[in-house]
């Protein structure tokens, strides 16, 4: 995925509909993928949490309603419980998450994007 930008998006996130316009602003490429409809898998959940600075707590959508309603304490699951978790119900993911597989941006980062489009020097637009 060498320079090239995953968008794990919901069309109805504000922060995703956000993000997205500032990556066309940006004139990023980027491969757009509902998170909802193509979740992300154990093995890309890892591969991301092994990207983010504060574990899981980077991914894990904690003020989120499906969050709220879960009938477990996450603080009592294995990691791959809980990435299974994650992966089954995405619902539980912050977003929108943005990687190229060697970098992770989580939320509507704009300094971020703009620093990482800067160091790659990255541009023509390819989100649908």
């Amino acid at each position: 995925m060498a320079n090239e930008l995953m968008f794990y998006t919901y069309p109805s996130c504000t922060s995703c509909r956000k993000t997205k316009a500032f990556l066309q602003d940006q004139q990023l490429n980027v491969s757009e993928r509902h998170i909802f409809r193509d979740a992300p898998s154990v093995d890309e959940l890892l591969t991301l949490l092994t990207l983010c600075d504060n574990g899981v707590e980077s991914l894990l959508a904690t003020r989120s309603q499906a969050f709220k309603q879960l009938d477990v304490d996450v603080d009592d699951l294995k990691l791959s419980e809980l990435l299974q978790l994650m992966s089954e119900n995405p619902k539980l993911l912050k977003r929108p998450i943005l990687t190229d597989g060697k970098e992770v941006i989580v939320g509507y980062d704009k300094v971020s994007i703009e620093t990482y489009a800067r160091r790659h020097d990255l541009t023509t637009s390819n989100v649908s």
